[in-house]
């Protein structure tokens, strides 16, 4: 018990309420995902900001469904979600451009960020994206049939 009230106590400083009421907590952000890319990636440089690399990862969910769940039968049933990567670091981000390719299996750490943008017709937008930090090639392209 003592061990895990020192490690809260790492990740939680609180300054006394005498000298006011500033809390300072660390929190977490992190995003694990392993899945497919779904297009070849893209750079993208605004005005006056740092380029950036941007791609689709797509990501299976999978569950049997019907009476007999135990005895695995019944129907089975499938999910896709699709997430927005964007790569800011410049080394990952050329290598990510060079190397990702749609229909890689890859790995990608990083954290989720929430942003608004205006579209062509100026209406605004929510976008949610995963910065990337880290990448892991897992395997070549798929193989297409000829």
């Amino acid at each position: 018990m003592r061990y895990g009230l020192k490690v809260l106590h790492q990740f939680v400083r609180h300054e006394s309420e005498i000298a006011g009421s500033l809390v300072l907590e660390r929190s977490l952000n992190r995003v694990q995902l392993l899945g497919r890319v779904g297009q070849d990636p893209v750079m993208r440089q605004v005005e006056g900001k740092n380029p950036v690399t941007i791609f689709s990862l797509a990501t299976n969910e999978m569950w049997r469904s019907g009476e007999n769940e135990a005895h695995q039968m019944g129907d089975v049933s499938q999910k896709t979600t699709w997430h927005r990567i964007s790569v800011f670091r410049p080394g990952l981000r050329d290598v990510a451009y060079q190397y990702v390719k749609k229909g890689s299996r890859i790995y990608v750490e990083g954290k989720v960020d929430y942003g608004e943008y205006m579209d062509k017709n100026n209406v605004r937008r929510q976008a949610t994206t995963i910065i990337a930090d880290n990448i892991i090639f897992l395997s070549d392209q798929t193989k297409e049939k000829a």
